[in-house]
């Protein structure tokens, strides 16, 4: 059965940092493209991945780029996001979901077939 669990979700002041964290079991980790989305306060979720890894390939949304990144540990089985100068628009529950399909860049929720259950990040101005 594969599971992803997300942690790391807090509240902090605009300009602060979170780590996010997603533990991954029930799937060959290193051989997965990985990603990174979130859904704003009364939105749907993203369509588009905020962050995407596939083996050495990284990829970011324009709105996160250069204050968020995106690494995995393979020995762990986790993926992280680290996210420095948090704005009140980064807001929202953060997923963690996992594709079996190479080369996706960033992708659409349509290409990820497993998902975590959210954690929540709220940022106050």
């Amino acid at each position: 059965q594969v599971q992803l669990a997300e942690s790391g979700g807090g509240s902090v002041h605009a300009g602060g940092s979170l780590k996010l964290s997603c533990v991954v079991s029930g799937l060959p980790f290193a051989d997965y493209c990985l990603g990174w989305f979130r859904q704003a306060p009364g939105m749907e979720r993203e369509l588009g991945a905020i962050a995407g890894i596939d083996d050495d390939s990284i990829t970011y949304a324009d709105s996160v780029k250069g204050r968020f990144t995106i690494s995995q540990d393979n020995a762990k089985n986790t993926l992280y996001l680290q996210m420095n100068d948090l704005k009140p628009e980064d807001t929202a529950i953060y997923y963690c979901a996992s594709s079996p399909l190479e080369g996706l860049g960033l992708g659409n929720d349509w290409a990820y077939n497993h998902w975590g259950q959210g954690t929540q990040v709220t940022v106050f101005a």
